[in-house]
């Protein structure tokens, strides 16, 4: 079972969206509703993006970060969720311009996306450097970090937000289905 952590961005429910009409179980939780305890009955996460920082949200994202790092289980990061990844991995982030809008990425793994494919970044924080467990796998001119992979686990981030364009959707599917 997929456990969708809502951070608290506007898009999550585009994320609900996108799993639902694929016919994908999972149950959704807001992190403050999360029992840490309870974390160990899903098989996969994934951790939204969000719209303000919280120390308690943040050290509790980290911690599902490391139970999947851990117990070798699949999560998907998306914006905030891949800057929180990096943190939680040894890497940094930094604030950048307001990034919004469509943009092309060009990845060199087929695992998520191949070639080029359209998505919606709408952050003001980046990856700025990543620990030595991830490694990129796509970039775009405005990002080198557009999508993170761990170098053995099916644990992913993703700078944009794949939930709003069908490209990008198509990366959810494929992540559930790995």
């Amino acid at each position: 079972m997929l456990l969708l952590v809502d951070n608290g961005s506007v898009f999550t429910k585009d994320i609900a969206n996108t799993l639902s009409n694929s016919g994908i179980k999972f149950d959704q939780k807001s992190s403050d509703q999360i029992n840490l305890d309870d974390i160990s009955d899903y098989d996969s996460f994934i951790l939204s993006g969000r719209r303000n920082n919280d120390s308690q949200m943040n050290a509790k994202n980290s911690k599902i970060i490391l139970h999947a790092v851990n117990e070798k289980k699949k999560l998907l990061g998306i914006c905030y969720g891949a800057e929180i990844l990096a943190l939680a991995l040894g890497g940094t982030i930094r604030k950048s311009s307001v990034i919004r809008g469509e943009q092309e990425i060009i990845s060199n793994d087929n695992t998520l996306c191949e070639g080029k494919n359209t998505v919606f970044e709408s952050h003001s924080y980046e990856i700025s450097k990543l620990g030595s467990s991830l490694d990129v796998i796509a970039e775009s001119e405005n990002c080198k970090n557009e999508i993170v992979k761990h170098k053995e686990l099916l644990i992913y981030g993703t700078q944009f937000h794949p939930e709003m364009t069908k490209d990008g959707q198509s990366m959810i599917e494929k992540f559930v289905k790995l």
